[in-house]
């Protein structure tokens, strides 16, 4: 009997043991079905939609096995960084602190760094790709990020107050396209290009606090600073913008310059259905337009109107017409305190044919980053009018004449107290300035090529201290800063 019922007690431990072993195989199979079908929708995503998925610390490796990896330059890189901080803060806060009195904003005296550290953490490459694109180039493109402690501090000395104000918190992430010019001189390389890719977008974070009082002592100051950063990387460095250094003696750049491609002619023609932001009355709107921050021209105003028609006519330059696009800001003005932002929209050039009349409908946004872009309220809709004019060799050159010239009037304007900063829009008044390259309402404010602006970066050969011929005591063939480049 004892026999018996063991067995019959051995057979049932073994029938459950089966069917718990069966289900747990058959509930794994479904969980790697599952995953499996969650992979192959992912791998069908492309770059746009893993973006908004992952945000900013998507590493560019993940899914485009272009960009490879390389853990043993982050290593070295951590090794070198306390000597490259060290020689990067010199060459930064002496390029960049002459720029902040270009792009510094109405109601500030004066903006300069008290303080300027790199800190001890090194920044992170996620994936290099390499490209051949041109013979005689190499391109190196980085997958770059950084979360630094960085020891900044800007000394704002502002109208109603003088604040040091305190960077914390920096991270970056962002695409930098690195080209190399061969040749067949020792050490084989004559001149290096940096840029920062527009796509994926540069992403640039930060904590603004002011050592010892408040930010709110300077109305819209946090704000300043966020578009004076913003206007300074995409005017200097996003590409097509970018930082030209030669490495040899007599070297020619000129290819690797930046050079006015075309002219873009836009009609503000009218705008339908603004939200209104006065208490009483209506708002009174205009338009603020460019394709390069420093070159902003506004439409004049139109006073209590939420239908307002402007019809005018604005010529801008266009470098890359590829990968540039022309944004338009529709603002409140408010003669007590600062105008506001009705809408924003953004016009890519890419699809634009030569010489063909386009008319265009863009709807008015909460921003142009899309993934800020959140707000899916009605703002109305901007009417244009778009004709794109490609440069032949004289009007290139001719539209180098006529930037010079604008960059001279956008000084005398700013020194003369008519414009803050040599990035604000200027109306069709104040750009009354023969152009060479044909007439049209404010062309002073818009004729910017990359080969002008207050610097020696923007677009123009760096003959500083990363030029070999400066250490050999010889002069290169780098453009002087009042000199356009042919």
């Amino acid at each position: 009997m004892g026999l018996i019922s063991g067995m019959v007690m051995g057979v049932l431990v073994g029938v459950a043991v089966m069917a718990g072993w069966s289900r747990v195989m058959l509930r794994r199979s479904r969980k790697r079905v599952a995953k499996t079908a969650d992979i192959k929708v992912l791998g069908s995503l492309g770059r746009d939609d893993l973006r908004k998925l992952c945000g900013d610390n998507f590493p560019e490796w993940i899914s485009f096995p272009q960009f490879e990896q390389v853990k043993w330059l982050n290593k070295h890189l951590s090794k070198l960084w306390p000597f490259v901080a060290e020689a990067a803060t010199a060459v930064v806060k002496e390029s960049v602190e002459p720029l902040l009195d270009d792009y510094r904003p109405p109601g500030i005296k004066s903006l300069k760094f008290s303080k300027f550290s790199l800190g001890t953490v090194s920044p992170k490459i996620e994936g290099i790709r390499i490209q051949n694109l041109q013979p005689g180039q190499i391109i190196m493109d980085i997958d770059f990020r950084w979360g630094g402690d960085p020891s900044i501090i800007l000394a704002v000395d502002a109208v109603v107050a003088s604040l040091p104000i305190q960077l914390k918190d920096l991270q970056a992430y962002t695409v930098i396209r690195v080209v190399f010019q061969l040749s067949e001189e020792i050490p084989c390389i004559s001149a290096v290009v940096v840029a920062l890719l527009a796509d994926p977008e540069p992403k640039i974070q930060y904590t603004l606090k002011a050592v010892g009082g408040s930010l709110t002592a300077v109305p819209g100051l946090s704000d300043m600073i966020d578009d004076t950063v913003n206007s300074i990387v995409s005017d200097m460095l996003q590409w097509p913008h970018r930082l030209v250094v030669p490495l040899g003696v007599n070297v020619d750049t000129s290819d690797l310059e930046l050079k006015p491609q075309g002219r873009l002619s836009v009609t503000v023609v009218k705008a339908t259905s603004l939200k209104n932001k006065e208490l009483i009355g209506k708002s009174d709107p205009y338009v603020r337009l460019y394709v390069r921050p420093m070159f902003k021209v506004k439409t004049k105003v139109i006073d209590d109107n939420l239908n307002p028609e402007w019809n005018e006519t604005f010529e801008l330059i266009v470098e890359d017409k590829e990968t540039q696009s022309v944004i338009l800001e529709v603002y409140d003005e408010d003669k007590l305190q600062q105008d506001k932002r009705l809408g924003v929209a953004k016009l890519a050039l890419n699809n634009l044919e030569p010489e063909i009349t386009r008319e265009v409908t863009l709807k008015l946004l909460h921003s142009v980053d899309p993934l800020k872009n959140r707000d899916t309220k009605d703002r109305g809709t901007l009417h244009l009018k778009v004709m794109y004019h490609p440069f032949t060799k004289e009007e290139q050159f001719e539209a180098l004449e006529a930037e010079k010239r604008a960059i001279e009037e956008r000084k005398r304007l700013k020194e003369a107290g008519i414009i803050g900063s040599t990035m604000d829009a200027v109306g069709g008044a104040a750009s009354l300035v023969g152009s060479g390259i044909g007439a049209g309402v404010g062309l002073v404010g818009a004729v910017g090529s990359g080969l002008g602006k207050a610097g020696k970066f923007m677009g123009k050969t760096v003959a500083g201290p990363f030029s070999m011929s400066r250490k050999n005591g010889s002069s290169s063939a780098a453009p002087q800063p009042d000199q356009p480049s042919a």
